[in-house]
């Protein structure tokens, strides 16, 4: 039997079939598993039980999932997968704005919410393998290298790279790649990220040609994935 400590996982959803279909989702996938029904008792159980992952509703009583999302993420950088039922673009992106990692829309199939929970303990468990982390970033000179590399980026491409790479696994939106560049290029379109993302992707493969870590995200808009 292995030692390995079982992942925790927190389920936070007010109808009470749906979050004991999770649960038990979840404990027969190995998770060890804690329950809240409301947004002000999750949060109160994320500060003092420290959860390594959260599934979130959009519509709670108390305090809905956007906002208990904003107070956790003044002070844990935990993964929170949210559950909608909102399915147009404009709600996705408020819950990745506010500072969700995944969302999945109701109703969905229990496999893949757990299949979405075991992709962002993967890439949180890489954020802290720091250390064999391929990239480094030079602030000072706007250059990042890849393998030892120092990759010939534009200005653009570099804070766009640089956002993507300061949290691994994160959905970042066209609009908040926009934001990061804003200042270097004022009519820079949203059509134009995806052409500087796909340079962005071309560059690191001069470097490392089977390294596809640059994720689109249909609909939102990109994911720095660790590489293997």
């Amino acid at each position: 039997m292995s030692d390995t400590p079982k992942h925790s996982v927190l389920v936070v959803e007010d109808d009470r079939k749906i979050s004991d279909l999770l649960l038990n989702y979840l404990r027969a996938s190995g998770y060890e598993t804690t329950a809240a029904y409301d947004g002000r008792d999750a949060l109160r159980m994320i500060k003092e039980c420290a959860p390594d992952a959260v599934i979130l509703d959009w519509m709670l009583p108390g305090l809905d999932g956007i906002g208990v999302c904003q107070a956790v993420r003044a002070f844990s950088d935990v993964p929170i997968l949210m559950l909608t039922a909102r399915i147009d673009e404009v709600d996705r992106l408020l819950g990745l704005d506010t500072g969700a990692d995944d969302y999945v829309c109701k109703p969905f199939a229990p496999r893949e919410v757990i299949a979405r929970v075991r992709a962002l303990l993967r890439r949180a468990e890489g954020r802290v393998k720091s250390s064999s982390r391929p990239w480094e970033v030079d602030d000072a000179s706007f250059r990042i290298s890849w393998r030892g590399q120092w990759l010939p980026l534009t200005r653009i491409e570099f804070m766009m790279f640089r956002l993507l790479l300061s949290r691994p696994g994160r959905v970042y939106s066209r609009d908040q790649l926009l934001a990061s560049v804003h200042d270097s290029q004022r009519d820079i379109s949203d059509r134009a990220i995806d052409t500087h993302v796909k340079n962005l992707r071309k560059k690191v493969q001069v470097v490392e040609p089977r390294t596809d870590c640059i994720a689109s995200v249909y609909g939102v808009g990109y994911r720095f994935d660790l590489p293997d």
